[in-house]
């Protein structure tokens, strides 16, 4: 529909100024030729103007051949030499050009790995089921169903006893981090790997807390720097570290739980890689060995599954949970109400575990 502002029209007539400005977007290429005009009746409702001004510009203008008329159909834009310099694109703005970066393009190469065909059927399954589901809002943590499903997974596929009321959806690891940094506060130093996956100091540094760095070594995180640390919460990713590889040992981990226990401190498990292992048994999470509550989990699917599927969790420990009821429930949760049911049928009818087991099964034979 044509929009104009008649108020900008200055003394002019409603009728020149609707005409200059209909012409302007005809000889600037903003109407295409061929392209028919909104009909008399629904421009001057459009515009809050009488019809009879519509009616004499559009005369105006298809007596100087700018529109012509088609008995019946209505008013179109006529065929003019106009030189490209004065064409202006119908947009009105420039577009941007999307440049992923090579990662992610790689990682978009194994969208087959997900079946996207069986998730095609799960979404018109749900839409058909529930047609107003795309419509509803979705509670802070998350919805019930996807909770549910992440709990009974955990149970079935890591053997980890986690009560859905623990668990806290949100768009993504980095969200993820924001929420912690609001939950614990900014008065909170958080130890980290170094180096380590660089977003993590960035979400960090950029919530305005304080960020120590703890040397790594062929175990985990130097005994010694763990000991000095004046870190409050101790950031780890225990299965496969990013960028050293390294995969805390049983021993390393226990030493992590110890310095949290001392003293009452924390520790966020950023499992992001531990479900792709390839040993037979995933490795024990911290937050299955911890006994003290700890251990805050975190897991995405953008890694397991695809990068774009922005959809992470969180457990929080019990003595967490009032806090972030008081502090935070506010928020609504980030991740759209459909995106959570679709994933959580395909974690349910066993379709997420069974693309794990094909992931899982085709790195072992990569690296006999």
């Amino acid at each position: 529909m044509l929009t104009y502002d008649i108020n900008e029209r200055g003394t002019e007539t409603k009728t020149a100024f609707l005409y200059k400005c209909i012409k302007n977007d005809i000889a600037s290429g903003v109407l295409s030729p061929g392209e028919r005009l909104p009909s008399k009746r629904d421009l001057a409702e459009h515009l809050d103007i009488s019809v009879m001004t519509v009616e004499n510009t559009y005369i105006c203008l298809e007596e100087e051949g700018y529109i012509y008329a088609r008995p019946r159909s209505g008013y179109y834009v006529s065929e003019l030499e106009i030189s490209q310099a004065n064409i202006r694109s119908k947009a009105g703005v420039p577009h941007i050009i999307e440049h992923l970066p090579e990662e992610i393009r790689a990682e978009g190469k194994d969208t087959e790995d997900i079946h996207v065909k069986g998730m095609a059927r799960i979404m018109r399954r749900i839409l058909s089921d529930n047609p107003d589901i795309m419509l509803q809002a979705s509670p802070a943590y998350g919805c019930a169903v996807l909770r549910n499903a992440i709990a009974d997974y955990l149970f079935r596929f890591r053997g980890m006893q986690v009560q859905p009321a623990n668990v806290l959806i949100g768009s993504g690891s980095e969200y993820l981090y924001g929420i912690i940094v609001q939950l614990l506060g900014r008065n909170t130093v958080f130890g980290i790997e170094y180096p380590s996956y660089n977003k993590i100091e960035k979400v960090y540094l950029a919530s305005g807390v304080g960020v120590e760095h703890l040397p790594m070594t062929v175990d985990g995180i130097s005994t010694e720097a763990l000991a000095d640390t004046k870190a409050n919460v101790l950031h780890v990713t225990p299965f496969h570290s990013y960028p050293t590889g390294v995969t805390a040992s049983a021993g390393k981990r226990y030493e992590y739980l110890s310095w949290a226990d001392n003293n009452n401190r924390l520790i966020v498990e950023d499992d992001f890689d531990s479900e792709l292992s390839f040993f037979m048994k995933p490795i024990d999470t911290l937050f299955q060995m911890d006994t003290a509550g700890h251990v805050i989990y975190m897991n995405t699917f953008s890694r397991s599954m695809a990068s774009g599927i922005r959809i992470a969790y969180m457990i929080l420990p019990d003595r967490l949970l009032d806090r972030y009821d008081k502090n935070l429930s506010f928020y609504s949760c980030t991740v759209p109400v459909f995106d959570q049911y679709v994933l959580a049928e395909y974690i349910a009818d066993g379709s997420f575990e069974r693309h794990l087991h094909r992931k899982r099964r085709a790195g072992r034979i990569q690296n006999l």
